[in-house]
């Protein structure tokens, strides 16, 4: 009994990490749209919702890589209190950076809650695969991001060097109803998969399924629970990105959107790699800002980003170990 009860604890803590995850990114999905008038910020948010609803369905990749790539899993109470430790921790840094109006990841805040949870349970932490599953993609999807924003940019403004920028604008303000979707559709099928990931590494842990297969229900509620929260707008972020560190017009809208829509489905689908959304998103926009001037980010806004994002991983792994050693002395 004491056992199953642990067990929905983490389930609850997992959905409540998923809910703070849509809180932390739907701003980064619907921000390029807001900024740019591409859409109001009513039918943005039910867009983003709706669509990040759809992609937590169309793959289990990154949720198997989350579950089997960096701790082996402890088998009974204790392997649930380093889960519940690692959901708590990441949970309070999302809920931190959120009320802080940084956006930081949500995907290294939950990573090094786990790692840090299990060093202070002395359980393994699968370092080969904290560096190919974690530090290169950590490491790659940023840049990819700056480049990719950055070469559209430049397409776009070579292409269209000789429109008026009146045509210009609104024929991107209509791309954008498309490349908007593809960007929610793109974090739901990236960000929903960590959640499904911790929730079927707990049914392992206590002995419910051998494989790291994801059940039906696990992929609905972690759906459910990344779409309620993406449903809350975080606009505390959106004025970060979309109005502190860069100005947005559709054309940049539209050149970040695809950029992070096409980077998010080759890690989701093909590397099967659990990337931040928002240090790619961030990247991005700073990037197509540069195709137009180096003047056009503001840099210490952007600085200020990169150094959340530097500290999330030691902080949340040091929250999560002493959550686990409270509850490791409480229990």
């Amino acid at each position: 009994m004491l056992l199953e009860s642990a067990l929905l604890a983490v389930v609850l803590a997992a959905l409540l990490f998923a809910f703070t995850n849509g809180l932390h990114d739907s701003a980064h999905t619907i921000v390029t749209a807001i900024v740019s008038r591409a859409l109001t910020p009513g039918v943005a948010i039910a867009l983003a919702t709706l669509m990040t609803l759809l992609g937590a369905f169309l793959g289990e990749g990154v949720a198997r890589t989350i579950g089997q790539d960096f701790i082996s899993p402890i088998h009974g109470a204790d392997g649930l209190a380093v889960l519940f430790a690692a959901l708590s921790s990441a949970a309070a840094w999302n809920l931190f950076s959120w009320y802080r109006g940084m956006p930081s990841s949500a995907s290294h805040a939950l990573i090094g809650g786990m790692v840090g949870a299990a060093l202070a349970s002395q359980g393994e932490v699968r370092w080969d695969g904290v560096l190919i599953s974690f530090l290169v993609p950590m490491l790659v999807a940023p840049l990819l991001g700056w480049l990719l924003g950055y070469l559209i940019m430049l397409g776009i403004l070579w292409l269209f060097r000789n429109t008026s920028p009146g045509v210009v604008n609104r024929g991107f303000r209509l791309a954008q109803s498309v490349s908007a979707a593809m960007l929610s559709l793109g974090n739901g099928l990236q960000d929903a998969q960590k959640t499904m990931g911790i929730v079927v590494l707990a049914l392992i842990t206590v002995g419910s399924q051998n494989t790291y297969e994801v059940p039906t229900w696990v992929t609905l509620c972690s759906a459910v629970a990344i779409s309620l929260g993406t449903a809350t707008g975080g606009w505390r972020i959106m004025r970060t990105l979309g109005w502190r560190m860069s100005r947005i017009d559709p054309p940049q809208g539209f050149a970040v959107e695809a950029a992070v829509s096409a980077i998010m489905g080759f890690t989701s689908l093909v590397w099967h790699a659990p990337i931040s959304s928002t240090h790619t998103t961030t990247s991005a926009i700073a990037g197509a800002g540069t195709a137009r001037r180096v003047t056009g980010v503001r840099w210490g806004i952007f600085a200020t980003i990169v150094l959340f994002w530097l500290v999330t991983v030691p902080v949340t792994a040091v929250i999560a170990a002493g959550v686990y050693g409270l509850l490791h002395t409480v229990v």
